[in-house]
């Protein structure tokens, strides 16, 4: 076998593009080439079940978004904690106001990546494990929905709340976790009823510490 550079083999300008948008497709990342609005659109990164994503529907991630654009307030900070249906929602300048706040998404899919300084890698099996950039009670408002039904996810995911938060929490799960989310967060159970893009088994509720209008929907 030849050490030559003449005998690499080459490849065509069209199969270079062919293999470009497959390995685009394969990620599942926001595609580059769309306009920045579309790279915002719910379910622009498809689900991944394997990570246990379940996109809010459309409605539910406008509603989301404009609640917390309201509890943060003009120049406020916004955290979204595996929840990144809000934050699209709330880069795509169609609810009133998101253009006077700030939001980052906390994820563990690096495909959010692509939405360069706004992303921060999150796992929450180290929930105190994040850039040094972020600062403690440094958001306005923190909206998190835990990817796990469970004690152990819902306690390390509230150790980040807390480390994050000024004060006031939305967090978006399961029904059954409501008294686990009193003794940890001292959060109440709205009347809203969020909706996924697809039907989830478990009846899914929003929980907040403050007057929010999510509890009497």
């Amino acid at each position: 076998m030849s050490d030559s550079d003449d005998d690499v083999p080459t490849l065509s300008a069209h199969t270079l593009a062919a293999l470009q948008e497959f390995y685009s497709e394969t990620r599942g990342g926001p595609d580059p080439s769309t306009s920045p609005s579309d790279q915002f659109t719910v379910g622009a990164v498809e689900e991944d079940w394997r990570m246990s994503q379940f996109w809010y529907s459309d409605e539910t991630a406008t509603q989301l978004a404009e609640e917390v654009v309201r509890e943060a307030g003009e120049g406020g900070r916004i955290a979204c904690v595996s929840a990144p249906s809000v934050y699209q929602k709330l880069k795509q300048n169609v609810v009133g106001g998101s253009d006077r706040v700030s939001a980052v998404v906390l994820e563990y899919d690096r495909r959010f990546a692509a939405y360069g300084d706004d992303f921060i890698f999150y796992d929450y099996n180290e929930p105190l494990s994040l850039p040094a950039g972020v600062a403690p009670q440094s958001f306005d408002v923190v909206l998190a929905d835990p990817p796990y039904l469970s004690e152990e996810c819902l306690s390390k995911v509230a150790q980040t709340i807390k480390h994050l938060s000024k004060g006031k929490v939305l967090l978006c799960t399961g029904a059954i976790m409501e008294k686990l989310a009193k003794e940890l967060l001292d959060l109440k159970m709205c009347s809203f009823l969020p909706k996924h893009n697809r039907n989830l088994s478990n009846e899914f509720r929003c929980f907040v510490n403050y007057p929010s209008r999510l509890l009497s929907c």
